[in-house]
């Protein structure tokens, strides 16, 4: 798929009502995978939610598939069972059905979306293409010998358990598979100015912003949180994307928050921020890699949701897990006020009341951060598969 400037890759390149048509494109690749396997010596492919059509074309070439998701399992289990997910009406009639906690989950938990988060979500019903992601997910599964997912039993252990269930086929976690920093940022004048203004603040006082490359917050909504970092009164750095747009940034609100306040607009180093020992919290979209890094550095978190894919149910799940708090947000437009956005950084930063989901987050270290462990699950997978083509 291509735009008349440049090839597009990526849903974080196309504006949302755009994907459908991204996935079109992809679907197109069938014939041309296909003929790659014909000629390869493949054992085993592994594929995402959006080749559900790959498990089908692998098993007629004799080729073993696994579906890895990058999702959690907790996200998985809300999902439900493939065979329910086959018919979109089974799994939910309306939006309002996503709001509530799904009967086949057997253990205690809150996990679930707010009405804003899926009201206008076009994923879960591709009205183009008559097929939803939930379709995508069922055939996916449904089709494959494994399922590997990115999380760990020390952290999900319930919902791994549930779901090795609900999918009736081996349920493999594969670790949490942190990133590792090895940036280098000789030359590069902007991670300089910022490193040294972050080196001149106390330990774990700075607050992190960064909603991520797809969401795309209205100007009301990015001007109201920007208020309430502001009301915060505490020192931060607020990575803005550029695909935000101009005037996305208040009128005034750097040199209002000068010295206290660090903005850097477009791509930025978030492992070397998160890692540095003056930042202390992250206000993030709630997307699962940015929270696995957050974690990694045992950063508290300061959940708002993005309000897409996985965003909100991640929310829920931290929030749960007592690492930070939420933002209150009204359930059905997601509105929010800047004194709720400052209240809850307070208490997940400087608060007595968020002592404990500070010592929560930093306790999550031994989890997130633990580069040994995670190998660990990569490895006993590669092992899975190594049996796998064995037994063929």
């Amino acid at each position: 798929m291509a735009s008349p400037t440049q090839p597009i890759e990526s849903t974080s390149e196309v504006p949302h009502n755009m994907v459908p048509y991204l996935k079109k494109a992809y679907d197109m690749l069938e014939p041309a995978v296909a003929e790659f396997l014909a000629n390869s010596d493949v054992d085993w492919v592994i594929q995402d939610v959006m080749s559900f059509w790959l498990p089908q074309v692998a098993r007629r070439l004799g080729v073993k598939s696994a579906f890895f998701s990058i999702f959690n399992a907790s996200t998985l289990v809300f999902c439900g069972p493939p065979s329910l997910l086959i018919d979109g009406q089974a799994r939910a009639k309306t939006a309002e059905d996503f709001t509530f906690v799904p009967e086949w989950i057997t253990y205690p938990t809150k996990v679930a979306f707010r009405l804003h988060e899926v009201i206008n979500e076009e994923d879960f019903v591709d009205s183009d293409s008559n097929m939803s992601v939930f379709e995508r997910y069922s055939k996916s599964v449904q089709g494959c010998e494994i399922v590997a997912v990115r999380t760990c039993s020390e952290f999900e252990a319930e919902p791994l358990s549930l779901l090795k269930k609900l999918h009736a086929r081996p349920v493999a976690p594969m670790g949490l598979l942190p990133p590792q920093n090895k940036s280098r940022h000789e030359g590069d004048w902007r991670w300089s100015e910022l490193k040294q203004w972050l080196d001149d603040k106390e330990e774990k006082s700075v607050f992190y912003v960064a909603l991520g490359t797809e969401v795309a917050l209205s100007q009301e909504f990015m001007h109201e949180l920007a208020c309430g970092i502001e009301k915060s009164g505490l020192p931060f750095v607020w990575v803005a994307s550029r695909k935000a747009g101009p005037g996305i940034i208040p009128s005034g609100f750097e040199s209002r928050v000068s010295g206290r306040g660090f903005v850097w607009v477009g791509w930025a180093p978030q492992l070397d921020i998160l890692a540095h020992p003056s930042v202390g919290g992250f206000l993030t979209h709630c997307g699962w890699s940015s929270v696995i890094e957050a974690l990694g550095q045992g950063r508290a978190l300061i959940l708002f949701s993005g309000g897409t894919s996985d965003q909100g149910l991640v929310a829920r799940l931290m929030d749960e897990r007592r690492v930070g708090s939420e933002v209150p947000r009204d359930a059905r437009d997601g509105s929010f006020t800047s004194d709720s956005v400052a209240e809850t950084i307070r208490r997940v930063m400087v608060d007595p009341e968020g002592e404990e989901l500070r010592a929560n987050a930093w306790a999550m270290r031994e989890i997130f951060g633990n580069v040994e462990l995670q190998v660990q699950y990569l490895e006993e997978f590669n092992q899975a598969l190594e049996k796998g083509r064995a037994l063929s």
